[in-house]
């Protein structure tokens, strides 16, 4: 039996292959888009996926502001941060985000699913949120792909 031909291939920064691929948010539900686009930019889909190395794509998301929430999660749903000041405590709702800048209710829907350590926002730094359907990438010839193929 030859033994050295099933040894694990690791991937690590210097080998690893990136893609860019497009993503239309047009009338997707933001939970199922949002946990596909954090797959793919985790590398989960490729064949040698290794944990510790960013070894996900490339992600651009067209259309954001068109993302459907189901139920009353457009009115009820509640996003929190701080000013840093004393009673700077600021509750938004995804409405009131749509309204002012509507990517960011897909960046915090797919940051909320990558890893809470320095990989998960070298990671975030792969995504690329556009209002419409315009975007300034068509230099890297990105793959349009749909989001219910990814298993």
């Amino acid at each position: 039996m030859d033994t050295l031909s099933y040894k694990t291939k690791s991937v690590n920064k210097e080998n690893v292959k990136k893609e860019w691929v497009l993503v239309d948010a047009n009338d997707q539900v933001l939970g199922r888009l949002a946990s596909r686009v954090a797959f793919i930019l985790r590398g989960k889909h490729k064949p040698g996926f290794t944990p510790h190395v960013d070894c996900g794509d490339m992600v651009i998301i067209i259309n954001a502001e068109k993302v459907k929430l189901t139920g009353k999660k457009r009115t009820d749903r509640q996003y929190f941060r701080h000013t840093g000041y004393p009673g700077g405590q600021v509750i938004d709702t995804p409405e009131k985000l749509f309204a002012r800048k509507p990517g960011s209710v897909v960046e915090k829907a797919v940051r909320g699913m990558l890893p809470k350590n320095r990989l998960g926002r070298e990671m975030f730094r792969n995504l690329n949120v556009y209002v419409g359907p315009d975007h300034p990438h068509e230099a890297q010839q990105p793959k349009k792909i749909n989001l219910n193929d990814i298993k």
